[in-house]
C-alpha cells in the first residue's frame, strides 16, 4: 500500500529543515565559541554518513553531542564543569536554577531522567539494525536531529552571551 515504501529521508526533509542552512549555522557557531573538537566530530560524523559508514557516523554524532554539552557547561563556568566527574553531572549542572540553560519546564531535563536530553542519548546509544528501518534512514535521521538540536542549544548559548552584554 502507500505506506510501504517510506521517501528518503534526506530526500523529503531538507527543504522542511533547511538542513544545508542548519549545517552551515551549527558549524559557524561551533567555530564562534571555539568548541573545536566538537566541530571536529561532527565533520568526522558527516564524512561517515557521507560515504555510508553508518556504524561510525552514530558514534561520531554521539561523541559530538556529548562533547557539545561538556563545552557548553565549560563555557558557563569552566572550573564548576571541569571539576564534575561526568558528562551526565555537567548537562544536569546545566539545568540547575542559578544557571537555567536547560529548561526543566519544557523537559528538556527531569531529576527522574526521563526528558528529551536523555532520550535523545539514550537513542543515539543504540547500535545495529531495527526491523522495518533501514541503517541508512535511521543514521538520517540521528544526523537530522542531531544537527536542529545543536542548532538550538548552540543559538540559545549565543543570544545569552547577546543578552549579557547588552
Amino acid at each position: 500500500g502507500e505506506w510501504g515504501q517510506p521517501p528518503s529521508l534526506r530526500i523529503a526533509l531538507p527543504e522542511e529543515i533547511a538542513l544545508p542552512a542548519t549545517d552551515d549555522e551549527v558549524r559557524n557557531l561551533l567555530k564562534h565559541f571555539q568548541f573545536i573538537t566538537a566541530a571536529g566530530h561532527l565533520e568526522q560524523a558527516i564524512e561517515a554518513h557521507t560515504r555510508g559508514d553508518w556504524a561510525a557516523a552514530n558514534a561520531q554524532l554521539r561523541t559530538f553531542l556529548e562533547g557539545l554539552f561538556d563545552d557548553i557547561a565549560r563555557y558557563v563556568d569552566r572550573s564548576r564543569a571541569n571539576a564534575l566527574p561526568s558528562s551526565e553531572n555537567r548537562r544536569a549542572m546545566l539545568a540547575e536554577p542559578q544557571i537555567g540553560f536547560l529548561a526543566i519546564d519544557r523537559n528538556e531535563w527531569t531529576p527522574d531522567g526521563k526528558n528529551f536530553v536523555n532520550g535523545l542519548f539514550k537513542m543515539l546509544h543504540t547500535d545495529g539494525s531495527h526491523p522495518g528501518l533501514s541503517d541508512e534512514d535511521h543514521c538520517t535521521f540521528r544526523l537530522h536531529i542531531v544537527l536542529v538540536t545543536a542548532r538550538t542549544f548552540l543559538r540559545r548559548l549565543w543570544e545569552g552571551t547577546q543578552t549579557r552584554r547588552a
